[in-house]
């Protein structure tokens, strides 16, 4: 005897909820806002550059001078902060990274730009070597062996100096062993209790970093890989146990990097120790996404915001995406 859809179903019709806009509004689970964005940006040696990235479409470089525009434009759109990276001029890297703890290097020279620009704009360091080494390791190299212990000793010195500039948080992706405690004692130790620490826990050695190694000019520079110190994609429990050795040293936000294809790791670190979780949507998301826009294959609206709020269902308190500014004036005008 055939059976009506409500005898299948018990009486539960779950497309009522689905009927109207009005409808689904109530009922949705998780929300995008403009205090979900981290807008990562990219900083270029010289002065008056604004110079777009051939690799990631409406993506520029600015010099320290200009950086002060995008800081400002942060603040209007509402965006709670700005991460920044740097392509540091070649005659300024080498084999140990030295130019991360000069004084008056492209990061501290932007992060005190951007202080005074935008003051209500937060403002996150990083303190990985990549971008001043000249074999574009994030670590220091000695014969053919990222050491982990001298770089960790590098690695405080120039979060110290982050902080000094006005850093809000300081991360550190490199993957060093021990590095969080050890940075964290060395903002303690130089008066810096209040800044915040980032730790890039899950940053998996990914094919999803190319245009970013382009738009950091350290493309072509890297001699083998980085496997030795970055995870494997194919690990999910390693992830939970870099998370617990992150937050025992005293990290106040953990993240994932890339974005998309590890959300299941997102859901099982903000599952397993409802710390600040945050992931990073890479250079090669917004790459393939801005592909898929241009050739007329997908939306950029509705792709880009999906993509987002899949973030936020996976457990994502907040997300770095070069995409922020345009999501931010689309969430403004809604």
């Amino acid at each position: 005897m055939k059976r009506t859809v409500d005898e299948i179903t018990g009486g539960r019709r779950m497309r009522r909820n689905r009927r109207f806009e009005w409808n689904r509004r109530l009922v949705r689970e998780n929300r995008l806002s403009t205090d979900d964005l981290i807008w990562p940006v990219f900083l270029c040696e010289g002065k008056g550059i604004s110079e777009p990235l051939g690799t990631m479409p409406g993506i520029e470089r600015h010099s320290v001078d200009k950086i002060g525009v995008q800081a400002k434009r942060a603040q209007e759109l509402g965006i709670p902060a700005i991460a920044i990276f740097a392509n540091v001029a070649m005659e300024k890297r080498n084999q140990t990274g030295s130019e991360v703890i000069s004084p008056d290097n492209i990061i501290i020279q932007a992060t005190k730009a951007i202080k005074d620009a935008a003051p209500d704009v937060g403002i996150i360091t990083d303190v990985a070597l990549d971008l001043f080494t000249d074999h574009g390791h994030d670590g220091i190299l000695r014969d053919g062996i990222i050491v982990n212990d001298e770089t960790v000793e590098t690695l405080c010195k120039a979060a110290v100096l982050q902080a000094d500039a006005g850093a809000d948080i300081v991360s550190a992706s490199e993957m060093m062993d021990g590095r969080m405690g050890a940075i964290r004692d060395a903002l303690n130790d130089a008066g810096h209790v209040d800044i915040g620490t980032l730790a890039y826990t899950a940053k998996y050695a990914s094919g999803y970093y190319g245009p970013y190694r382009e738009a950091v000019g350290t493309d072509g520079l890297l001699k083998g890989d980085k496997r030795t110190y970055f995870m494997d994609p194919a690990n999910s429990d390693e992830a939970l146990y870099e998370a617990q050795l992150d937050i025992a040293e005293g990290s106040d936000m953990i993240m994932v990097k890339p974005g998309m294809p590890y959300l299941d790791i997102i859901y099982r670190l903000k599952t397993e120790f409802g710390m600040p979780t945050f992931a990073y949507q890479v250079s090669g998301e917004y790459s393939m996404i801005m592909a898929g826009v241009e050739k007329g294959f997908v939306e950029e609206q509705r792709v880009i915001m999906e993509s987002l709020t899949c973030f936020k269902r996976a457990g994502a308190d907040a997300v770095l995406t070069y995409f922020a500014p345009r999501v931010a004036e689309w969430l403004n005008n809604s």
